[in-house]
């Protein structure tokens, strides 16, 4: 299944090649909360994307977050390193300073844990998927507010601000 989501975004990518170097390119950051309901653990990241506006329709996204906040479950400090994620937008222009969208991709991550003095380090990898909003208050310069599911495992709430260049 993560093979052939992979091969679709690669193949979506490659196929909007030339409409990219037409886009739109708009970037933001901001925070981002990552809870494992199985777990009992909520991180938190500062997370940003660019991305490319294709058309009204239609965008993709390259997004990176750095663990800034960590939790401790059963005496177990746990903390995200970073995530690293590729997507592809479809959005619903409400009207032209508003936007409902839902985004699909691929995310990787690396989780350390810690207690005792000993600590352990993962990496993982899962399909995600995920629904927002955003709203421009200028021309160029709004908020988004997202959720998105890596796996169906994590929950990640997310809000940004955002630029449009």
């Amino acid at each position: 299944m993560k093979k052939t989501i992979l091969a679709a975004a690669a193949a979506s990518a490659l196929l909007a090649a030339p409409a990219i170097a037409q886009a739109q390119v708009y970037g933001n950051i901001g925070y981002a909360s990552v809870a494992v309901d199985e777990a009992d653990v909520t991180v938190g990241l500062i997370q940003g994307r660019l991305g490319a506006q294709i058309n009204p329709y239609f965008a993709v996204e390259a997004e990176a977050g750095f663990g800034i906040s960590d939790d401790t479950v059963s005496g177990v400090d746990v903390e995200m390193k970073y995530e690293l994620g590729a997507f592809v937008v479809g959005k619903i222009p409400a009207n032209e300073n508003f936007d409902l969208f839902a985004r699909v991709g691929y995310v990787s991550y690396e989780v350390e844990a810690s207690a005792g003095g000993f600590t352990a380090a993962g990496t993982g990898s899962d399909a995600a998927y995920g629904v927002g909003v955003q709203g421009f208050f200028t021309a160029n310069d709004g908020v988004r507010a997202d959720w998105t599911s890596y796996g169906g495992d994590a929950n990640v709430w997310s809000l940004s601000y955002v630029r449009r260049f």
